[in-house]
């Protein structure tokens, strides 16, 4: 599983807290009802007594105890909810109010975890990706080819078919995507029907354009005190997701400040995460020749040696698509 022991840790919280806040309801209610219905406690004090008179009794070889156990106790059940009903209150008023009545707030059934858990897993790991609900909302079917014709035809299906395969296999099989072309042409889709299959799933993504990302990064270097995700909870104490999340995504790769810190803060985060085989996913409107240019022989070494090119052409959809409408 994607999460951390610290993110772990805070969803096992808020299962505690909930269970023993409907625990101590339960209690008060139970304390109400002795002293309004005093008969409901004498029969709650002849249940234990019963059960534990017939628990001998079977220890000792009777073997009917059981039967007769289970007959007298579901009389003095059925008898305690009528005085239930007839006192103005609901049969299950003495019933702990779970958030989940399948797992009981234990966020497990029979050892296996609740989709309620599973669900509170996605939900932090979306909080904690960094990115947009709605824009990790859309799928592979969604994008269309009707934009596309020849030549960039070929590269979207060829782009998205990779995409397709990166997600099918990335628990068995690190790997690193490069999504590079003119603008607009289904980069950032391409690249949010990843984010979006990885987290419901229930893996770490962190996304970044890459102006915040050196921004982010500039603080850990000179101000580690200043820097969110330095001081995540979620990620336990000196921990920072942009480092250890299962999946970077770096956009816009180009439209940061370039300078000497930038190029060596993104070669010393790559080659970490590669060293961690940890993927990560960029996007750029830059050209393979430009990114050379600009990066260094041993950026563009990483990107080109350890990452799948995709690259895309054709019109801007977001241009065509708003023109259409």
């Amino acid at each position: 599983m994607a999460l951390t022991t610290a993110q772990y840790d805070i969803i096992r919280r808020i299962y505690d807290d909930n269970r023993m806040n409907a625990e101590r309801i339960a209690d008060e209610h139970t304390r109400e009802i002795y002293r309004v219905i005093p008969e409901y406690k004498e029969l709650s004090d002849r249940s234990a007594a019963l059960s534990l008179e017939y628990t001998k009794k079977a220890l000792n070889g009777d073997k009917s105890a059981t039967g007769t156990l289970s007959a007298l106790l579901k009389d003095i059940k059925e008898r305690k909810a009528a005085l239930l009903v007839k006192a103005g209150y609901s049969p299950d008023y003495l019933s702990p109010s779970y958030t989940c009545p399948e797992c009981k707030d234990t966020g497990y059934i029979d050892g296996r975890k609740c989709r309620c858990f599973r669900q509170k897993e996605i939900k932090l790991l979306y909080e904690q990706s960094n990115m947009v609900f709605d824009s990790v909302t859309v799928d592979f079917s969604d994008m269309s080819e009707d934009y596309y014709s020849g030549e960039d035809l070929e590269r979207f299906r060829e782009a998205r078919q990779k995409a397709v395969g990166f997600v099918s296999n990335f628990n068995s099989d690190y790997q690193n995507l490069l999504f590079y072309g003119t603008v607009g042409t289904g980069k950032s889709m391409l690249t949010s029907c990843i984010a979006g299959h990885l987290l419901k799933s229930g893996h770490s993504v962190v996304y970044f354009s890459a102006a915040s990302l050196i921004d982010e990064l500039a603080k850990s270097t000179f101000d580690r005190g200043s820097s969110r995700y330095e001081r995540s909870e979620a990620y336990g104490e000196g921990s920072d997701p942009i480092y250890e999340c299962e999946l970077l995504i770096i956009d816009d790769l180009g439209t940061e400040i370039t300078n000497n810190f930038t190029v060596a803060a993104l070669f010393n985060l790559l080659n970490e995460r590669a060293l961690k085989k940890r993927s990560v996913i960029i996007s750029t409107n830059l050209s393979l020749d430009t990114l050379q240019e600009r990066y260094t022989d041993r950026i563009f070494s990483r990107l080109t040696g350890g990452f799948t090119l995709c690259r895309l052409s054709g019109p801007d959809i977001r241009l065509a698509s708003r023109l259409a409408r």
